[in-house]
């Protein structure tokens, strides 16, 4: 979905102030594989998808561990550069060719200061990114591997179609030859 009507379908903004932070937003297009940004970036863009899946990962032991999967509708922001001064410790790679739109978060700060109901909109994307944070901890600590799976496929059901299954695997905290002992017990 366009930028522009994501926030219109989720917000009660007015259209000049919808149409002004649409502006602030640029296009760029990103090659399946390509690097939206590095580990240690200093980045301080706002990220929306509007074609396409992103995987946020990290590295650990020289190998890198997926941390989330960001689909169309779907914002991001590396908050340890924006909040915190420091570097990312996240980096990000186009799944699939995307088409996301990308502005500086000053610029969106500002204008957020001009228009109260865009720092609803602003919480509410907060609130999102802390309820899906703590759904992961939860399944983390708490859920097997299988529920973990399950749960991935009732919320994101083409998840498997778009995404390396090692990717999935490492997602979900498991190797890939758990994943497919787990897809063969459910005959996928």
């Amino acid at each position: 979905m366009k930028l522009i009507d994501y926030i219109h379908e989720q917000t009660q903004i007015d259209s000049q102030a919808i149409e002004l932070l649409d502006n602030l937003f640029e296009y760029r297009e990103y090659k399946k594989y390509s690097l939206l940004l590095k580990e240690g970036n200093h980045s301080k863009e706002i990220f929306y998808i509007e074609e396409g899946i992103i995987r946020e990962f990290y590295t650990k032991n020289k190998k890198d561990i997926t941390h989330a999967f960001l689909a169309e509708d779907s914002f991001y922001m590396p908050i340890e550069p924006i909040y915190f001064h420091n570097p990312s410790p996240f980096a990000l790679e186009a799944l699939e060719v995307c088409k996301v739109r990308v502005a500086n978060f000053s610029q969106v700060e500002q204008m957020i200061h001009h228009y109260p109901k865009l720092r609803g909109f602003m919480e509410m994307l907060l609130i999102t990114f802390l309820k899906n944070l703590t759904l992961r901890i939860y399944g983390i600590k708490f859920q097997t591997a299988q529920e973990r799976y399950d749960f991935l496929l009732k919320n994101y059901p083409k998840i498997l179609l778009r995404v390396p299954l090692g990717h999935v695997a490492s997602f979900l905290g498991i190797t890939q030859q758990t994943l497919s002992v787990i897809r063969a017990g459910k005959g996928n």
